[in-house]
């Protein structure tokens, strides 16, 4: 049969000896691949490229769409971004799976029955990187979360459950707190999971939601969550589940489909063939079963688990007592080819990446009402009492535009708020229509002009005011779109 062209990155510390060793288990189970072997990673960064990425190597991927990387070093200081972010926006790699499934007693476990899967968002969020210094005492990061974003990876994560036998979808996020950006997530899941009426739905706010997974991850099944979240509860998942070291991830768009182990490059062991290549043969798994191979990728994953009870363990996983036999890197992969065509005795090799493709559904824009109803500027400003600045502004107001409250750190300061509230040099000042009124139920915000906000603006300049930068307030179909003051 025809071999799948696949790009293979060999990384950099232990990376070269872990891909090695997996290369060779793949061609020994006759895997259906052939080879486009690119350098990223340290190298490339030193060579100049501060992105760690030739043009060579985007070429490759654009033309097998599958690439089998293994860890990479990014250099320290000096501005160098992460690779692994790059490719993954760049190529619109937008679904990050991660499963972890205990194998206790082989490897122990407080939790010998968990067998879960952690799909995170893999481009939004915080990991956008949009940070900027604003005064001397305060640096931002911009969180930005969009409708399609959301509605791509909850769709992803339902699609991923039925295909692979799944019962339950978990949502996990914040939006108690964060009420646009995870609310949003939270309204999208909810509006997707309508459509999947076979698949049990929950929603856990993501800090007791964290606690639940590391108390009895077996209650767990598909988890389903935005970036940073999906981050870091899949590095818990997948460290009690046993080792960080024998977890494997897929990264799925469009138009490139990415897979590595999750772990980090080693340098400290590197060279020294004691890493573990289960992560990054993992991998490789989820890669076979996503090009068409999944028979190929059952023969090995059955060798790899009756490898591992038969207690052939490496350095990180090996333990007195239950490990028979402590071996390197190259004799683990022999271990795994030697075992081909054998079956597991106890250990079930049964969690796997179905290799049925993702539909992807075009994305549709909904026409909606944009009414601009006013603006928060920041300000830097060093005092210390917010009467005074929250006075000083109140009389250079504009001429259609009152100031009507002052927050610091999200906090209202002004008008009535505490002494107690300690102050920073970062002001956001809420300026909305002077036509506005207050009645039961909230605020009437009558509509402004983006001149009335560029008048304000130039009137504060004019008076001395240091405008950091502003936010324009909206309502969309007559809805606020906008946080309000803690205290607000």
């Amino acid at each position: 049969m025809e071999k799948i062209p696949i790009t293979v990155a060999y990384g950099d510390g232990i990376g070269p000896e872990i891909m090695t060793a997996t290369l060779n288990i793949l061609e020994a189970a006759q895997a259906r691949i052939s080879v486009e072997t690119v350098k990223i990673g340290e190298q490339v960064y030193l060579s100049g490229q501060t992105s760690g990425i030739d043009g060579d190597t985007w070429e490759s991927l654009r033309r097998t769409k599958v690439f089998l990387k293994a860890p990479i070093t990014t250099p320290q200081g000096k501005g160098y971004k992460s690779l692994n972010v790059t490719i993954r926006k760049s190529m619109g790699l937008f679904a990050n799976i991660r499963p972890s499934k205990a194998m206790h007693p082989y490897v122990p476990s407080k939790h010998p029955e968990m067998d879960l899967v952690i799909i995170r968002e893999n481009e939004e969020d915080l990991y956008a990187g949009i940070e900027h210094r604003q005064t001397a005492d305060v640096m931002q990061c911009l969180k930005l979360v969009t409708r399609p974003g959301c509605e791509r990876i909850v769709r992803f994560a339902f699609e991923y459950a039925v295909n692979n036998g799944r019962k339950k979808v978990t949502c996990m996020i914040k939006d108690n707190i964060m009420k646009l950006t995870d609310g949003l997530f939270h309204q999208v899941f909810k509006e997707i999971g309508a459509e999947y009426p076979q698949i049990e739905k929950e929603s856990k706010i993501v800090d007791i939601g964290a606690a639940l997974l590391a108390d009895s991850p077996e209650n767990f099944d598909v988890v389903v969550t935005t970036n940073l979240y999906g981050d870091i509860l899949s590095d818990i998942t997948a460290q009690i589940a046993g080792s960080v070291g024998l977890a494997g991830s897929s990264n799925i768009g469009e138009h490139l489909a990415m897979f590595e182990a999750i772990h980090g490059s080693a340098p400290d062991i590197a060279g020294k063939n004691i890493a573990n290549p289960s992560g990054l043969l993992n991998g490789a798994l989820m890669m076979l079963s996503h090009i068409g191979q999944g028979e190929v990728a059952d023969n090995i994953r059955k060798a790899w688990l009756k490898t591992i009870e038969d207690g052939v363990h490496t350095g990180d996983i090996y333990e007195k007592g239950v490990s028979t036999q402590l071996v390197s890197t190259s004799e683990f992969a022999q271990a795994v080819i030697d075992r081909l065509g054998m079956e597991p005795e106890f250990l079930k090799a049964d969690s796997k990446t179905s290799g049925k493709a993702f539909h992807f559904y075009p994305y549709v824009r909904k026409d909606v009402k944009k009414e601009l109803v006013g603006c928060d500027v920041f300000v830097d400003w060093r005092g210390d009492d917010a009467n005074e600045i929250g006075q000083m502004l109140d009389s250079i107001s504009g001429e259609k535009m009152k100031l009507k409250m002052i927050t610091n750190r999200g906090v209202k300061v002004y008008p009535n708020g505490f002494p107690e509230t300690f102050c920073t040099d970062h002001w956001r000042c809420r300026f909305i229509s002077k036509e506005a009124t207050k009645h039961s139920e909230g605020w009437d915000y009558p509509e402004l002009s983006f001149d009335d906000v560029l008048n304000l603006q130039s009137q504060l300049s004019s008076e001395g005011v240091d405008i950091i930068k502003t936010e324009n307030l909206y309502k969309f179909d007559g809805e606020l779109a906008f946080s309000l003051g803690q205290g607000e």
